[in-house]
């Protein structure tokens, strides 16, 4: 098995001709704010407000093969493998293709359950990321299903070693240059990775790089690690669009729930 080592270098490289796509599909002139200590950051201005609209069904971690190729997900990286390569263990490829053949209707986030690792991001609504520098933390807040939040731990700490498992697990962070590195563990198994219902265990580990080349475009790059669900690490990711005047607001996914049976599940 590749070392993180060596696919953190090879992520970096592959994703620069995605970096390099951005600044041609995109004339923003607006200059990409940074924070006080001189970082990128990933929030708004006084003058620009707005969030980020992650792409929806429009992106995944994998591209789809032969009848699901339709309606190519056109946010999906140069980089992506094909859903027929992901590295599955034949029980998680069974389960996947469950998953896609029952059109989703069992994912947790349908019974209003958060969503950890690349799943937030592909959550409706827009997403809010916010810098706190003194604190040397970053939150990740979504406004789509249960008002999910992730911590990101800036200041040097280690993972801890009696971690309890979370649907957000435990997210140390740090910067290679203008790219943010998020390094995750201690997951539990009661959300889907990403809308194509990508399985794992309790040993997944996560590795995500998120950079801004442009004002109003994220790169966003996830090397997924389980041993318990696949034979090797394997590697994608999207780009998430800014939409100007997005802001968070008063949203329950519980109310008016059309199949209120499921929300007592998962």
């Amino acid at each position: 098995m590749k070392s993180f080592y060596h696919l953190a270098v090879t992520v970096a490289v592959l994703g620069m001709s995605d970096v390099m796509s951005a600044q041609a599909l995109t004339d923003d002139p607006r200059p990409i704010p940074r924070t006080p200590d001189g970082h990128v950051s990933f929030a708004g201005t006084p003058e620009y407000l707005g969030n980020w609209n992650g792409p929806g069904p429009r992106g995944t971690l994998a591209n789809p093969v032969g009848e699901r190729a339709e309606g190519y997900p056109i946010h999906n990286l140069d980089l992506n493998i094909s859903d027929a390569e992901v590295p599955f263990q034949p029980w998680a490829r069974e389960l996947y293709e469950e998953r896609i053949g029952g059109f989703h209707k069992d994912e947790p986030y349908a019974q209003c359950k958060p969503t950890g690792g690349p799943r937030l991001f592909l959550t409706p609504y827009g997403n809010e990321f916010v810098h706190l520098t003194e604190q040397q933390e970053i939150l990740f807040l979504g406004t789509g299903g249960p008002h999910t939040w992730r911590r990101i731990y800036m200041d040097g700490r280690e993972h801890p070693k009696d971690l309890k498992p979370t649907r957000m697990g435990h997210s140390i962070g740090r910067w290679e240059g203008d790219t943010l590195v998020i390094d995750s563990v201690g997951y539990t198994t009661n959300f889907w990775l990403g809308r194509n219902g990508y399985p794992h265990t309790e040993r997944l580990h996560l590795v995500e790089r998120i950079s801004r080349p442009t004002f109003d475009r994220l790169h966003y790059v996830v090397t997924v690690e389980d041993p318990g669900a696949y034979t090797d690490t394997w590697t994608g990711g999207f780009w998430i669009d800014w939409v100007d005047g997005n802001e968070p607001f008063d949203y329950l996914c519980q109310e008016n729930n059309l199949d209120p049976a499921i929300m007592t599940s998962w």
